[in-house]
């Protein structure tokens, strides 16, 4: 039986052998995973900045009444060109003429009452010269004549004032532009200083954009921003920066610039729709991949490269610019790097790759 014992552990040995023979040649392989792939290659390009903004005027302001009243009148609307002088609406002026006329009648009065002072005067001093009156009847009369000569010319006041506020119940134009907003209507009672007519003096013209707050950390400043008409490119002008917000507009993130235009065609009109373009110096190399092969990490841009023939590599890389066919990496990847572009999204680290290049048909 003792002689059995060993035989009995090399047949069991053998046969774990065998199993485990079995096992590993049933194994299967990693299967690659099938990608498509360019070779990084490097463009040339110039750093463009394409911004919408609208043509405004440079010198803006607002009329208004400068008396109270119903507004009776309203000749002109918003978009209306107008002239200095142009009448733009009216107000009743019944008020204002009864205070002109009950001003004019005290004037006629005082004038009068001028006029009996000045004789009674003139009569006193006569006699005083020959001796015929007393010195206290004299005096009397030349504080009479100064009393009413102080009477018109406080009532001649009160003329102009009257006149003046008559004159106030037309509101009239006092340069030429256009109507931007309009807030009365006839029948409308107003106060004195309540806005009636926005207004757009005619002359220099402003570009306005809203700009993101990065584009203005930059160090470079550009003396001189293109701008041209949306609806037609080839109407443009020169705009430079000319101020800019020192607020940003919390609900965009982004500042208000205003470029001065230098002699902006007549095509370019107030509310008219513009493209700045801001084009760099010099221009800079850098590779051109498509966007298929553009995936995420932590939040950052990155690429899968191909390396040692079939090995998948994640790799972070900076975006010099976005654009519409393709994306420009300023670094991360070198020139002739194989960068997977179709089936990027399900490759895993360290995973082997069937890769095959891709063709112009396939771009």
């Amino acid at each position: 039986m003792r002689n059995d014992r060993p035989t009995a552990l090399a047949a069991a040995l053998a046969a774990l052998l065998a199993i485990s023979g079995c096992t590993d040649e049933k194994t299967p392989t990693e299967t690659p995973v099938p990608v498509h792939f360019v070779e990084a290659k490097a463009k040339t390009f110039e750093k463009t900045v394409s911004l919408t903004g609208t043509i405004v005027a440079r010198n803006t302001s607002t009329y208004s009444f400068e008396t109270g009243g119903r507004v009776t009148d309203v000749f002109v609307d918003v978009g209306d060109q107008v002239e200095p002088g142009t009448v733009l609406a009216k107000i009743e002026p019944t008020q204002q003429q009864a205070d002109v006329a009950s001003a004019k009648a005290k004037v006629d009065s005082a004038e009068a009452s001028l006029a009996q002072a000045t004789a009674a005067f003139e009569r006193q001093r006569q006699l005083l010269a020959k001796g015929f009156t007393t010195r206290s009847d004299y005096d009397t009369a030349e504080q009479t004549l100064a009393s009413a000569q102080s009477t018109l010319n406080t009532a001649k006041s009160d003329l102009v004032t009257a006149n003046k506020s008559l004159s106030d119940t037309v509101l009239r134009s006092d340069a030429k532009g256009v109507i931007t907003s309009r807030s009365v209507d006839p029948g409308q009672v107003v106060t004195a200083a309540q806005s009636a007519f926005g207004f757009a003096k005619s002359g220099a013209l402003d570009a306005v954009f809203k700009i993101q707050e990065q584009l203005l950390i930059s160090e470079r400043k550009p003396s001189a921003i293109e701008v041209a008409l949306v609806e037609d490119p080839s109407v443009k002008a020169i705009g430079r920066i000319r101020e800019v917000s020192p607020l940003i507009d919390s609900s965009t993130g982004t500042v208000q610039v205003k470029l001065g235009l230098e002699n902006p065609p007549q095509k370019m009109t107030l509310g008219s729709a513009v493209v700045g373009r801001e084009t760099g110096d010099a221009p800079e190399k850098a590779i051109s991949l498509p966007w298929s092969s553009l995936i995420e990490k932590d939040g950052k841009p990155a690429v899968w490269v191909v390396q040692d023939g079939d090995k998948a590599k994640l790799t972070e890389i900076a975006i010099a610019a976005y654009r519409t066919d393709d994306i420009l990496v300023a670094s991360g990847i070198e020139e002739g790097a194989r960068v997977v572009t179709d089936g990027s999204q399900l490759v895993l680290p360290g995973a082997r790759l069937d890769p095959v290049a891709e063709t112009s048909e396939a771009k």
